[in-house]
């Protein structure tokens, strides 16, 4: 039998996907995690084969999650379902230990093969999504534009970001204005819903 961990803040689609795996017959559900903290504690007490993890959950995310048990657990394979795929999110899930990388629009029956797969050694990444990052445009901003830009958020005032930055106002509202540029877009609450978009922040 293959022990299965699953970690999804959204009760309907965590039963349900316990359900649909609790079908097969190698496959048991030994835990069920609502948050990715959680997610961790529920695997290093349960050491399951493998761990089914949402990308976006309170406490931990699944990258966070992925990158915990790759160093904790490694012998806990790391599938990362996702409500949308965006290629940089990919990278940083493989970066982080993730064995799996799928949408969660995937057929039914697909997310059981992954999982034997992942168990046996392998990985698996949703072909779209993989020829989505081969072909993905990267990211025109530096670091330090990223981080100006992923503090600006909720219109934080150039003088907080300042701050937490160790920046100059002037040098905070340059980097704005550069992302702003870079990006094509008329304000920076666009430039940072863009970078957003495409998975850079």
């Amino acid at each position: 039998m293959i022990k299965v961990l699953l970690a999804d803040d959204e009760e309907l689609i965590r039963t349900a996907l316990a359900a649909l795996l609790g079908l097969e017959p190698d496959l048991e559900i030994v835990a069920q995690a609502a948050d990715g903290r959680a997610a961790v504690d529920l695997a290093l007490s349960h050491r399951p084969d493998v761990a089914v993890v949402d990308l976006e959950m309170p406490a931990l995310g699944g990258l966070e999650v992925s990158a915990e048990l790759a160093s904790a657990l490694p012998s806990c394979g790391v599938v990362i379902l996702t409500g949308y795929g965006r290629p940089p999110l990919l990278k940083r899930a493989l970066d982080a230990g993730a064995k799996g990388f799928m949408p969660k629009g995937s057929p039914g029956g697909a997310l059981a093969e992954v999982i034997r797969r992942v168990h046996g050694g392998g990985r698996y990444v949703d072909p779209g999504l993989a020829a989505d990052a081969l072909t993905a445009p990267e990211c025109p901003l530096t670091p330090r534009e990223l981080e100006v830009l992923r503090l600006a958020e909720f219109d934080t005032p150039v003088a907080v970001i300042a701050r937490r930055t160790h920046l100059s106002n002037g040098t905070v509202r340059n980097y704005l204005a550069a992302a702003v540029t870079k990006l094509g877009t008329s304000n920076r609450a666009e430039a940072f819903r863009l970078a957003r978009e495409h998975g850079w922040l």
